[in-house]
C-alpha cells in the first residue's frame, strides 16, 4: 500500500508524512521543489503541482490512499486523476468554516469534488490553528517582546497542528472513517490575552500586550509581510471568508471589537472534548504548543 501526501511540505503535511512513515507505511510525497526538500529516509519524492493536475499522473501511479491539500480550482481533476491512477481513499484536509456554513468558495468545492467521485473519503475540518500566532505575533515578539492586538479578550479553542496530522494519518491508515467528517479544535477555549501569558511562560520573557485598533493591526501586519499580510483583511474583519467587504460599521477602524474574522468560525461548543476525535488521546494545550515552539518565539538576536 503506498500513500501519496500532497502539501507535504506544508505545516500539516509534513507532520502527517512523518506519522505515517513511523507506522511503516510506504509513503510517497509531491513536491513542486523535489531537488530541495527534506523527508524522512524512506520517503519516496516526486514533482508535481497540483495547480497543474497533469503532472500529478506519475506520482499517482500505485497509490491506494491520498492525502489531499485544497486547492479548489483544480480538485475535481485532481480527485478524476486520482480515481482513473486506483486510490481507494482520500483524506482531505479540509476547514471548520465548512461546518459553520462560512466556508462556500476555498475547502467546501474540495470536499464535494471528493465526495462525487464514489471513492472512500474522510475530511478533516480544523479550527483556528495555533500555529497562526507564531506568524502573526512572531516578529513583534521576537524584536520586541510585543503583542500588538485589537481583541484581546476574543477567545476560541484554536488547535496545535499536531493534532490535526494525528487525525489525518489515522484516517490514512486505519479503516471505519469512511463517509466523516472530523472537527478539530484544542481542549478549551482560550482568550488572546491568555495565549500572550502562556507564551511569555513558554519563552521565559515577558511578553507585553498592546492593544490597538484594527486598523492599526492591519497597517502593522501589511508592514510585516508573508501571512500576515495576506489574512489581515479577513482576520481583522475587514472581509468575510469570500474576501467580501462586511457592512461599513462591522469594519470600522476606531475600535477595538471582535471582528467578522473572529467570528468566521462556528459557535464555541457548550462542552468542548477532552480528547482529540478519532485518536482518543488528549488534544494538546495552548500552553504545549507555547512550549513546542518556544525556540521560534524568543529573541534571536
Amino acid at each position: 500500500m503506498t500513500i501519496l501526501v500532497t502539501g507535504a511540505t506544508g505545516n500539516v503535511g509534513r507532520l502527517v508524512v512523518r506519522r505515517l512513515v513511523a507506522q511503516g507505511a510506504r509513503v510517497r510525497v509531491l513536491t513542486r521543489s523535489p531537488g530541495t526538500a527534506r523527508f524522512p529516509d524512506g520517503v519516496e519524492v516526486l514533482g508535481g503541482d497540483l495547480d497543474d493536475p497533469a503532472s500529478l499522473a506519475g506520482a499517482l501511479a500505485g497509490v491506494s490512499r491520498m492525502y489531499l491539500f485544497p486547492v479548489a480550482r483544480t480538485a475535481r481533476d485532481v480527485v478524476e486523476l486520482a480515481a482513473r491512477a486506483g486510490v481507494e481513499r482520500i483524506v482531505t484536509l479540509s476547514s471548520g468554516a465548512v461546518t459553520g456554513g462560512y466556508d462556500t468558495d476555498f475547502h467546501l468545492p474540495v470536499e464535494r469534488a471528493v465526495e462525487g467521485s464514489g471513492l472512500r473519503w474522510t475530511h478533516v475540518r480544523p479550527g483556528e490553528f495555533m500555529l497562526n500566532k507564531l506568524w502573526l505575533w512572531g516578529p513583534s515578539i521576537r524584536a520586541e517582546g510585543v503583542v500588538r492586538e485589537p481583541f484581546p479578550d476574543a477567545a476560541w479553542c484554536p488547535v496545535h497542528e499536531a493534532d490535526i496530522a494525528d487525525v489525518a494519518a489515522v484516517a490514512l491508515l486505519e479503516d471505519g472513517h469512511h463517509g466523516r467528517a472530523y472537527d478539530v479544535n484544542g481542549p478549551a477555549v482560550i482568550t488572546r490575552r491568555e495565549q500572550v501569558d502562556a507564551i511569555a511562560a513558554a519563552t521565559g520573557r515577558p511578553v507585553r500586550l498592546e492593544v490597538v485598533t484594527a486598523g492599526r493591526a492591519r497597517e502593522l501586519y501589511r508592514a510585516q509581510g508573508g501571512f500576515a499580510a495576506a489574512n489581515a483583511d479577513f482576520l481583522l474583519g475587514f472581509e468575510d471568508y469570500s474576501g467580501n467587504a462586511p457592512a461599513a460599521e462591522a469594519a470600522s477602524t476606531d475600535v477595538a471589537a471582535p471582528s467578522a474574522g473572529v467570528e468566521a468560525a462556528a459557535p464555541v461548543p457548550v462542552e468542548l472534548p477532552t480528547a482529540t476525535p478519532v485518536t482518543g488521546r488528549a488534544a494538546r494545550t495552548f500552553a504545549e504548543w507555547a512550549r513546542d515552539h518556544a525556540a521560534d518565539l524568543r529573541d534571536l538576536s
